[in-house]
Order: structure tokens, then sequence, then C-alpha cells
């Protein structure tokens, strides 16, 4: 059967202060749709986009445990078996095979999507077009490990590429390719050449796979986290489930999917990954930046976001700034300013140039031991 995970366990650094480690960014109301209606949080856009792709009984959110609470009050349709709460941040390939674990304990024919809580992806019914065209290919050939990739639109070095090969030839799969090689967050020069050479895409961080599959991946990939793995699912469903949990899962070694999986398996021969492409509007939110291309402008350039009022935020003579806010009630004034990112909590104020807004992690490990 058809599954679907949603990965939310990211700190958000990038859009500190208001991501703190009590709410992280999954959980900020930032998003907004129309005029009238109540801003929502990554998380809870994720899980609309999962609508008509499979059951809700069968969606499920990988977070920190100690999310757990704020998550079920959000996001109330979600039981607490469908959250599964990992004791300690262990990067992204043990999310994957913490889920792929249950999952497989669960249904031995178990095919997962994995989902990310920090992307703005439209249209809706386009994302699930291809989400479709991804199970299909798993169903058919369970040794394939599919990843959804986006045109790139500039040489990012942050993001993988994938270099697509031929195309796969069948009626309901267009735009789905081989995958010649996976490369994880290139250099410049490289990122470049890739644009450049119009035969990679980025990687989008969504996949589809059967569990079985992936779990074997890890077997012969990162066989130090599959022993602890399969000391979890062995475990799952009986009275020591969540002592085990506690007790093995920080011992596994912190490593991303891409680094762990996706690079070695684009060059293996037991497994074929394949890649669908999304030609739509994808928009990674994990930097203030990157947020405020989900707002409107003003004639001037200026964002304003979060709770902020339109009468709230006073920018005069001021050109090309964001300015958001979590506190309804203050003000936010900006005179002769320009690409200035502002952000204000009500207990932390940020400011800086838009263009240091990849150092912000500087000010976050300066701020560390006073963070909540």
């Amino acid at each position: 059967m058809r599954y679907a995970m949603i990965m939310a366990g990211g700190a958000g650094t990038r859009l500190w202060p208001m991501s703190r480690n009590a709410q992280p960014k999954q959980l900020l109301p930032l998003i907004r749709g129309e005029a009238s209606a109540a801003a929502m949080s990554l998380l809870q856009v994720s899980a609309q986009r999962m609508d008509g792709l499979v059951p809700p009984e069968r969606r499920f959110i990988c977070t920190g445990e100690a999310y757990r609470e704020p998550i079920r009050a959000a996001l109330p349709a979600f039981t607490e078996d469908q959250i599964l709460g990992e004791p300690a941040a262990r990067d992204t390939v043990n999310a994957v095979g913490f889920t792929a674990a249950v999952l497989h304990k669960l249904d031995k024919d178990a095919v997962f999507a994995v989902f990310t809580a920090d992307h703005v992806i439209e249209p809706q019914e386009a994302f699930r077009q291809r989400v479709e065209v991804g199970f299909k290919l798993v169903e058919q050939d369970p040794s394939r490990l599919v990843t959804f990739s986006i045109k790139p639109t500039y040489a990012a070095t942050g993001f993988g590429y994938i270099e697509r090969g031929s195309p796969i030839n069948e009626k309901w799969a267009s735009g789905a390719f081989q995958v010649v090689r996976y490369v994880e967050k290139p250099n410049l020069a490289r990122a470049q050449a890739y644009l450049a050479s119009g035969m990679f895409s980025w990687n989008s961080g969504m996949f589809v796979w059967k569990a079985a599959t992936v779990l074997d991946c890890i077997k012969r990939f990162k066989p130090e986290s599959y022993e602890g793995l399969m000391k979890i699912q062995a475990a799952w469903g009986t009275p020591t489930q969540q002592a085990v949990l506690s007790e093995v899962y920080p011992t596994l070694p912190k490593i991303s999917v891409d680094y762990a999986i996706m690079e070695p398996a684009s060059t293996d021969k037991l497994v074929r990954v394949c890649t669908v492409e999304m030609d739509l509007k994808w928009l990674d939110v994990g930097s203030w930046p990157s947020y405020g291309e989900t707002l409107a402008a003003d004639e001037q350039g200026n964002r304003r976001g979060g709770v902020l009022a339109a009468d709230h935020a006073v920018l005069v003579n001021s050109r090309n700034n964001l300015v958001v806010s979590s506190d309804p009630a203050h003000t936010v004034s900006l005179l002769g300013c320009d690409d200035l990112i502002v952000v204000h909590t009500p207990d932390a104020t940020l400011v800086m140039p838009r263009d240091k807004a990849e150092d912000l992690k500087l000010v976050h490990a300066a701020l560390a031991p006073r963070l909540k």
C-alpha cells in the first residue's frame, strides 16, 4: 500500500529569531493564502498537500519528540501513532530509515513518499500528478528510488544536483528519467557548469521508494545505521518500544540521505535511481530572503510578513526591505533604508543587510547559550 511521511525535524537557524528550539520553523504561522485566511505553518501547508495522495490513516510525520505536542495541537488529524518522534536529531537518512523500519513492520509491501516541511509548492494539482507518477514507477519496479527534481534557476550550492539520463518510456511517465549521477552540494564552479549544461536539475528533497528497498540500501551503504534501525524495528509495537528507541536512536551515525544513499545508489547496480521533473513553483523556505519571496511586494519592493499589520510597518523613502513581526501591536519603522531584513519578536530583534542572510548562523552560534 501507499504511505507518505513528512520530515519535520529541522531547527531552522536561518529563520531566527522567530524560529526557536521550542517553536521551529515548520511550526511558525508564516504562510498566508487568501487575504481573509489565517496564517498557516509550513507543516500545515505540507500536510494539506497530501490530500488526494494517500488516505489520512497512512500519513506520518517524523519529527523531534519534543515537538510532538505542538504538532498534535496544530494537526489533530494525526494520531499519536502517526507521529514518529525522534529522541535526538540524527539527520535525514535516519529519519527515512526509522520510517521505513516502522512501515515495513506494518506492511511488508509498503511504498512511501517522503515530503518536506519547509517548501511552498504550487499548483498543488500538478504536484499531486507528479507524485502519482513517482508512486507508479516504484510499484512497477520496486528496485527504483525515485527523486523529484526542480529546474534550476541559478547556480545554487546548497542543493543536490541530478543529471538526467534517458527518459522512461511509459505513456503515463512523462517527465520521468533515469539518473546518470547525483551530486550533493557542489562548489560554485561545478554548479555553474551544471546549470549551463541544461542536463541537471535540483533535487527537491522529496522521494518515493519501497520501504524494503530503502532499508536494503541502508544495510549496504550505511550498515551502522541499519543495525540500530533493526533493533528499533524489532521492538516496535512491544512494551520496550520507547526504551529501545531512546537508547538506540541517539547512537545512529548522523548523515543526510543524500550522502548516505542517493550518491552511492546513483552508481549502484542493484537499484535504479530515477527522477520525476516537477515543472511548477517550488520554494525552499529556509531563510528570510526565501520567505520574502512568498510575500507580495509594494511599489518600492518592500515586503511585510508574519502577523504585521499594514499600518504597523511604516517604511519611508525605503526600498527592497523585508519586515517581519510576530507582535501585531508593535510598530516597525524604517527611514531611508534599502535592502534590509528586519525581524521583530517580543524578546529579540534582528536587523541585517539582505546579502548577509546566509551568515545568520554566526549570530545564532554566538547566542546559542541563551536560546530556548
